[in-house]
């Protein structure tokens, strides 16, 4: 297991940022101690800031499926509304889900899904006054209301694809803005 003190590149000597000729910067692990052992984060010291982040993923299913929800065939209720509230909770139980997650007061959680011509793209939008981020509630969220989904329609397509689930932009924090590229 890795090392706090240790970095992820390897290879010729790093400059002052870290970066290393042709390679990215290196990083260190936080939820890691120098031991080995994963610990928690104390985030007590960090500011606490506003902290915005948004996720997307997809879910492609077929035409039957696609249909079923235009239709309110499913005889389980609506999938659409199921999974945003779904996504919903999920965000705010994602100190439970994953285990070095703090436990966040969220202030806003919304999830949007939008047809495509082959299933629906999910985005999700998480925010809390905290000392640490949202991104994970976000991503959370995503997974959650992917995976209801698939369970709402397996009867008609139990092909469905989860998928591309990322972090495509958050705000707040030591660390500043970040949009995907």
């Amino acid at each position: 297991m890795a090392h706090a003190s240790r970095t992820i590149a390897k290879g010729p000597p790093a400059d002052a940022r870290g970066a290393t000729a042709g390679r990215r910067p290196t990083v260190s692990l936080t939820h890691v101690d120098r031991r080995g052992r994963v610990k928690m984060v104390d985030v007590g010291d960090k500011a606490v800031t506003a902290r915005e982040a948004v996720a997307r993923g997809s879910i492609r299913m077929s035409a039957a499926a696609r249909r079923a929800i235009r239709s309110g065939a499913v005889t389980k209720g609506d999938p659409l509304q199921a999974a945003r509230i779904a996504g919903i909770m999920a965000a705010k139980r994602t100190h439970d889900l994953i285990p070095l997650c703090h436990p966040l007061p969220l202030t806003h959680v919304s999830v949007e899904l939008t047809a495509t011509p082959r299933g629906f793209d999910i985005e999700a939008r998480t925010r809390a006054t905290a000392r640490t981020g949202v991104e994970m509630e976000a991503l959370t969220a995503v997974a959650v209301a992917a995976l209801t989904l698939y369970d709402m329609l397996k009867a008609v397509d139990r092909a469905m694809r989860i998928g591309d689930i990322r972090l495509v932009e958050k705000s707040g924090g030591r660390s500043g803005v970040y949009k995907a590229g």
